[in-house]
């Protein structure tokens, strides 16, 4: 057997692997893309470049669902037969999800560059590799017998709308009609993204917690979920009707709720196990950036003045999001290859640089003086932590397990 065909092998052997493999590379690539913008736009470095659409709206869709979906569907993949009980996912299944996703990816950078009907062939490519998951994940959650599936489902009715936002942003690209852009940007964040990551960290959290740290007690409310997830999707709403002013109401909630689940999930106690820290310390920006949002709806009100700017949004995005890909990665990529669960000092650094990342994206719109600069500073401090964090965990993904079990 050859070295590229035993590479295949151990890259199909597992639904995280091609697509966690794939993730890592667009942690690197999308940043990459905007850092050189950014630099052009600025005049930092180099000069501006012309790009088939708009850039914002380019790097909006690559973080979004160019980035975040193959950790998240790799993870679903992995989780559902555990949650449920139910058959795996066949390789063939994940396996397309991951190459036409992958696909479809490189043809909208492709398309960048070129025309923007190479983009709309590379979304709509996409478009089916999503709907491949959806089948997938749904085929699961009412295959399976019945028991609770109050996660699956929230984390399924999610993935699908993250699929219709995915749609609207390739009506977007073919009609030009703004509203589709409106609900592709709002749908991602609020009706796909936060309420999977919010789902999957109140399953996770609590539960890896009480695994490792001494006389845990377990607090899971699920009447403080759906009240979350309600506030999540009334502040979608209302973003969606560009009603800012009215936005407090829900996202003082929904910050007062996730300071105290990270209070009662043991935020201070996590610190003894720094593979566990680095989820509770990624789900306390959740807080912070809902308490940023309420803020600046109230602000807004009150003056008409849009204060903090979108540094509330990348609190969500880098802090919350992308923070909680690094951390339940690093966590998977490990158990499943057969290594300690634990967090070498490397990977911790690597997670402290990326805090760092966040905070500097966030203070660049607090503070405009400083933004270009900042703007710059943040995307070289996450491309320097991706790299280095790909370059460690990528090549797991296409090597047997260290204790040469399946898988």
């Amino acid at each position: 057997m050859t070295m590229t065909s035993t590479m295949r092998d151990h890259i199909s052997a597992a639904p995280h692997r091609s697509l966690f493999l794939a993730g890592a590379l667009q942690g690197v690539l999308t940043v990459l893309w905007w850092v050189f913008d950014l630099t052009g736009r600025y005049a930092i470095a180099g000069s501006a470049t012309t790009w088939s659409i708009a850039p914002t709206w380019a790097h909006a869709f690559l973080m979004v669902y160019g980035f975040f979906p193959f950790f998240i569907l790799g993870f679903l993949f992995t989780t559902y037969p555990n949650w449920m009980n139910g058959d795996k996912v066949k390789p063939r299944e994940y396996m397309a999800t991951s190459l036409l996703m992958a696909l479809g990816v490189v043809l909208f950078y492709a398309g960048l560059l070129t025309h923007k009907v190479v983009i709309i062939m590379g979304v709509e490519i996409m478009l089916v590799g999503w709907g491949v998951a959806v089948y997938v994940l749904f085929r699961i959650l009412l295959g399976t017998p019945a028991q609770d599936k109050r996660h699956a489902r929230v984390t399924s009715a999610a993935l699908l709308m993250g699929w219709l936002g995915l749609a609207a942003y390739l009506g977007w690209l073919v009609t030009e009609v703004p509203a589709a852009l409106d609900f592709a940007r709002h749908a991602g964040i609020w009706f796909f993204l936060l309420p999977i990551v919010l789902t999957v960290s109140h399953r996770m959290i609590p539960f890896f917690s009480s695994r490792v740290l001494d006389n845990y007690e377990m607090v899971r409310p699920y009447w403080m979920l759906w009240l979350m997830l309600a506030c999540i999707v009334v502040h979608g709403c209302l973003q969606w009707l560009e009603m800012t002013a009215y936005l407090w109401i829900v996202d003082f909630p929904l910050a007062a709720c996730a300071i105290y689940l990270s209070y009662r999930w043991g935020f201070l106690r996590s610190f003894k196990v720094s593979l566990l820290a680095v989820l509770h310390v990624s789900f306390a920006w959740l807080g912070v950036s809902m308490l940023l949002y309420g803020i600046q709806s109230l602000v807004y009100q009150l003056s008409g003045n849009m204060l903090l700017g979108l540094a509330p949004l990348h609190a969500l995005a880098i802090g919350y999001f992308a923070s909680m890909v690094l951390a339940m990665a690093s966590r998977v990529t490990l158990g499943h290859s057969g290594r300690p669960l634990e967090l070498d000092r490397f990977t911790w650094l690597l997670f402290l640089g990326f805090q760092a990342a966040a905070a500097l994206r966030v203070l660049a719109d607090i503070v405009p003086a400083i933004a270009p600069m900042f703007y710059v500073a943040a995307g070289l401090a996450w491309l320097i932590c991706f790299v280095l964090w790909a370059a460690k965990y990528a090549p797991i993904y296409w090597r047997q397990r260290v204790d040469g079990k399946p898988g």
